[in-house]
């Protein structure tokens, strides 16, 4: 960590609680949108009545615009949040892909597998565990293993515990 973004200093001006108009939705509908080079899903998400997550959490200083993936989608949200100081602009800090640069060298990936596996393989989907699915509601067998492999309730589609989901599927 650099003196400019040091975990003391996240400690000492953390960012602001979630407004009451920003409570838990359901459903949550997250859609694909690539891998990053960590092997980590990248997603775009919307709340149940269509708001956009990453646009609220920018707009609000909780996030960064990340404009490898974002193309600056968020730009106009970052600069009203970084204008009224608020959350992660409140302080100092240097914005992550800028630090990795400066320390390319140590650079490792920040998780081994990442969501998405299915069989080994990494697949592109926009599957979420909201909400929690049946085999009778499931389709592709894929779809079955990826519940099992990536949601918190996905080990009961294994009845028999073989590691395969949804037997009359797969």
């Amino acid at each position: 960590m650099t003196p400019r973004a040091s975990a003391t200093s996240a400690v000492r001006s953390p960012p602001a609680p979630l407004t009451p108009s920003w409570q838990p939705s359901r459903p949550l509908r997250c859609t694909f949108v690539a891998w990053d080079r960590y092997g980590r899903f990248v997603a775009d998400c919307s709340r149940a009545e269509g708001r956009s997550v990453a646009s609220w959490l920018v707009e609000n200083g909780q996030a960064l615009d990340w404009p490898s993936y974002s193309q600056g989608a968020y730009a106009p949200q970052q600069a009203r949040a970084e204008a009224a100081k608020i959350g992660l602009w409140a302080g100092d800090f240097e914005a992550p892909w800028v630090w990795r640069v400066e320390h390319a060298e140590k650079a490792q990936p920040a998780i081994s597998q990442p969501l998405g596996i299915v069989g080994g393989r990494q697949v592109a989907q926009s599957y979420s565990c909201q909400p929690r699915r049946t085999c009778s509601k499931i389709s592709p067998c894929d779809e079955a293993q990826w519940y099992l492999g990536n949601c918190p309730w996905g080990g009961k589609l294994d009845r028999d515990g073989d590691g395969r989901a949804c037997e009359t599927l797969c």
